[in-house]
């Protein structure tokens, strides 16, 4: 069997997988229309809007690519009691992902991503968030509800998406954990600096190069101009964060370099380059990474397997407009072209 036989056969195991996704919930909201004047009240452009669309975004955008790649999502979070909170309830439904665990808060807004667009350009983003730390009984819900899954084996993994939002707290995780541990389930955190202290023993943690360099509190001087196999910073960084956090690996995302794979006992990374052929919005890229790399661990692929399905992963959504996830088919057809290669 070939490395793209291989991956085929991995991606086949998505369908039936069971995925909890646990962290902040958003909406991502897109205004699109021309700029036809300046403002006579300021030197800003005036847009005239035509026309909107909206987009599950953070952890939503997570459960909806568990969703679209042919696994069953199981969203838990929190959104208010508000209109928005309704428009991401609906989408989530549009996805089929269970979101009976997506709880009310009605001391809180459901955060909303507001960007303008027009000639192709994002002009500005408005954000609308609550960021204290939320209900603790709420919280308690969510993680009861998890570890219940858990117990009765209806869970292959949970992802932790943390936006640092106030929705998940350093408890919550080491709970999770310890029954993910006993159940042989896998863990995966999408982390934020600032947000939380280190928590160990989770199966992989996924932070891009920057929020890397901010968990390990270090400045980073290079700024992605080294190769990554050569970055001795990113190796000291990849170091530090191996022995506060304790996870089985660490996939750092590296925009046009691709990723870095790292584990405890293998210092030096594996790296797997980048597979975009066009790049034209980030959005929820590192969402469309989290989702696949948990998914295809748990459908039989190596580390390194799972590394480079995320990759291609991510490279078909950054060619794509907004926050939009990897669908099932994408994913395969692009294992067929670099197969015909």
């Amino acid at each position: 069997m070939n490395d793209i036989s291989r991956l085929e056969a991995v991606i086949s195991g998505f369908s039936g997988k069971r995925i909890a996704v646990l962290g902040d919930v958003m909406l991502d909201v897109y205004l699109w229309g021309k700029v036809t004047r300046i403002s006579p009240e300021a030197p800003v452009p005036v847009v005239n809007v035509e026309r909107r669309t909206s987009c599950l975004g953070g952890a939503a955008n997570v459960m909806r690519n568990v969703a679209t790649l042919g696994a069953k999502s199981f969203g838990f979070g929190m959104v208010g009691a508000d209109p928005t909170g309704d428009e991401v309830i609906q989408a989530l439904g549009e996805y089929r992902i269970d979101a009976a665990a997506v709880l009310r808060d009605a001391n809180r807004r459901t955060t909303e991503k507001k960007r303008v667009i027009a000639g192709g350009q994002q002009l500005f983003r408005e954000d609308y968030e609550d960021t204290f730390s939320a209900d603790d009984g709420l919280r308690r819900k969510l993680v009861d509800g998890i570890i219940d899954l858990i117990r009765k084996r209806e869970l292959d993994a949970v992802i932790f998406e943390d936006y640092n939002k106030g929705m998940l707290a350093e408890w919550m995780l080491e709970e999770i954990i310890v029954e993910a541990k006993k159940a042989g389930v896998v863990t995966a955190l999408d982390p934020k600096p600032n947000s939380m202290r280190p928590v160990r023993g989770i199966t992989v943690i996924k932070p891009n190069r920057l929020e890397a360099f901010a968990l390990a509190g270090r400045p980073d001087r290079s700024g992605g101009t080294v190769a990554p196999a050569q970055d001795r910073e990113l190796t000291a960084v990849a170091a530090e964060l191996l022995n506060a956090w304790e996870p089985e690996h660490l996939l750092i995302s590296l925009a046009a370099q691709g990723m870095a794979l790292y584990d405890r006992r293998h210092p030096e990374p594996q790296v797997i380059p980048t597979r975009a052929r066009e790049v034209f919005d980030v959005s929820g890229a590192g969402d469309t990474v989290t989702a696949t790399f948990a998914l295809s661990l748990v459908s039989g692929a190596t580390p390194v397997e799972a590394a480079e399905l995320a990759n291609r992963a991510a490279g078909v959504v950054v060619a794509k407009v907004g926050t939009v996830p990897v669908l099932f088919e994408e994913l395969k057809q692009a294992l067929l072209c670099c197969e015909k290669k």
